[in-house]
């Protein structure tokens, strides 16, 4: 999403992470908003960046999240309802980024599984570690694939370790 808003105005990206720009008055020792009728072009101009951003936020979501955010005030209390929803907190971040960890380092090859479905495993496990921050070189994902495949495929590992570049295979 911050490319998406970045590619149609680099300015709205900062009122998402900063919150809502909120023209004020000082008066007396008092810090006021000013009112709408005293705005400056340029006033309304800033302004107009959290609209911008409220609306291609909530152009970009489905039913779910937009009720989750209708009663939003700003594009930046949108977007951290939002990464709590789907990015969680650090402590759940760390806590899944600990599990795929274990998964990855545990996995092994299934009895009876095919090499197809034991692919989609890999990849979901790998793919998870990714977007929580962890991201593996491919040859040490090769040289992984490689050694959990069960006993049955130790000569074609034998054969493929001897004959090829790991790293310039690829998992796909």
């Amino acid at each position: 999403m911050q490319i998406f808003i970045e590619a149609i105005d680099l300015n709205i990206w900062d009122f998402v992470e900063n919150g809502p720009f909120i023209p004020t008055i000082v008066v007396g020792n008092e810090i006021k908003n000013l009112p709408k009728d005293q705005w400056s072009d340029d006033d309304k101009r800033k302004a107009q960046y959290n609209l911008k951003a409220k609306n291609i936020i909530t152009s970009a979501l489905g039913i779910d999240e937009y009720f989750r955010i209708l009663n939003c005030t700003s594009a930046k209390e949108m977007w951290d309802t939002l990464k709590v929803t789907h990015e969680s907190t650090n402590n759940v971040k760390r806590y899944r980024r600990n599990t795929f960890t274990h998964e990855y380092e545990l996995f092994r090859m299934n009895q009876n599984e095919s090499i197809q479905d034991m692919q989609k495993r890999f990849i979901h496990i790998i793919n998870h570690l990714a977007s929580l921050g962890k991201v593996f070189p491919n040859e040490d994902l090769i040289n992984k694939v490689l050694r959990c495949l069960s006993r049955e495929w130790q000569p074609k590992v034998t054969a493929i370790a001897e004959s090829k570049d790991l790293t310039t295979m690829s998992l796909a």
